[in-house]
């Protein structure tokens, strides 16, 4: 059985939007104030060479998807990113347009189609960013383990982390470290 990770940059407030910029918000970029430090940047090679696959939504899969393949870098991270398998759900973007290596697009019932990933033999599917494909794992419990790296900043405004829920949703801290520029790195399993 796999497991879904959701793993995500996260303001002190509970802000995921836009951490690298990329995106133009409001607030783009601002994890770029802060350094991560070694001890950071260790929580991220780490969880991508523990994964099998990459959980992604449309917005983020086009960012990735453009930035990725041109990058090259001597810790094999980009070539681990261009390598690993990757979903992407959306019913708009078209099996022409997922070109970046390795790519399946999910449509129609996500929650079913996801669960039934989940039950097959394999590691940890990452999602990162992915706000709305996040709130959707997160509202039908298909979430195994949140990695969350807390930036020492509030942002007061942008897309949440967390979607407002109609049951309580009880975690297991299994990790807490802290790196670089006072970031917080936290690792949840759903109890």
């Amino acid at each position: 059985m796999s497991r879904i990770v959701v793993t995500e940059f996260v303001s002190l407030d509970g802000v995921m939007e836009d951490p690298g910029g990329a995106e133009g918000s409001k607030h783009g970029g601002w994890t770029f104030k802060f350094d991560r430090g070694a001890e950071g940047n260790k929580f991220k090679v780490d969880e991508l060479f523990a994964a099998d696959a990459l959980l992604l939504g449309r917005v983020t899969y086009q960012g990735f998807a453009k930035a990725w393949p041109s990058i090259k870098d001597p810790d094999g991270f980009a070539d681990k990113m261009n390598s690993i398998r990757k979903y992407v759900v959306s019913n708009t973007l078209k099996d022409s347009e997922a070109t970046w290596n390795n790519t399946t697009v999910i449509r129609g019932d996500v929650t079913a189609e996801i669960a039934r990933l989940k039950a097959q033999a394999g590691g940890d599917m990452l999602v990162a960013g992915s706000a709305r494909l996040a709130h959707t794992l997160i509202e039908h419990g298909l979430v195994d383990d949140y990695r969350l790296m807390v930036f020492p900043v509030i942002l007061g405004s942008g897309k949440r982390m967390f979607p407002d829920l109609d049951k309580v949703a009880t975690l297991k801290l299994v990790d807490a470290k802290t790196a670089g520029d006072g970031i917080v790195m936290l690792t949840y399993q759903a109890a």
